[in-house]
């Protein structure tokens, strides 16, 4: 197993620790000329009197010998999936899971946090160790 897909697992099965059914494992946009595939969809049933939250996320490990590369890849992605769901599922709210390691290392950096800030990317943050999601950012 790879670890991508471990960390694609590790995020999933926390996911549902929290009580989200996951919905989508990928979860697919069709825009006519090209395909992309959203690592996950969830949602979690608030309360029977509420609406549901509908997420989709984009599990990243930053495994890569250049974290700046990867983040610039995350990034792009993420504008890109965001718009495709703006027409495909509106009212999906799409993250960024990153690992709390790499949260910690990178993430706190003043520039990183204003390109998340001024693109408006919300974070879940995922503790590998302990397995289970460590902090929800919006």
């Amino acid at each position: 197993m790879s670890a991508r897909d471990r960390f694609h697992e590790l995020v999933r099965t926390a996911l549902e620790k929290e009580g989200w059914i996951i919905t989508h494992d990928p979860y697919h946009i069709d825009l006519g000329f090209v395909d992309f595939y959203i690592d996950l969809g969830a949602e979690l049933l608030l309360a029977a009197i509420k609406d549901e939250e509908k997420i989709a996320v984009v599990i990243k490990t930053f495994l890569a010998p250049s974290t700046i590369s990867e983040f610039h890849t995350a990034i792009g992605q993420l504008i890109n999936y965001r718009i495709a769901l703006e027409d495909d599922d509106p009212e999906r709210r799409l993250y960024l899971a990153v690992p709390l390691d790499v949260y910690k290392r990178f993430f706190r950096y003043p520039f990183i946090q204003t390109v998340i800030v001024r693109n408006k990317i919300p974070l879940l943050v995922y503790d590998t160790q302990k397995q289970e999601i460590a902090e929800w950012i919006s």
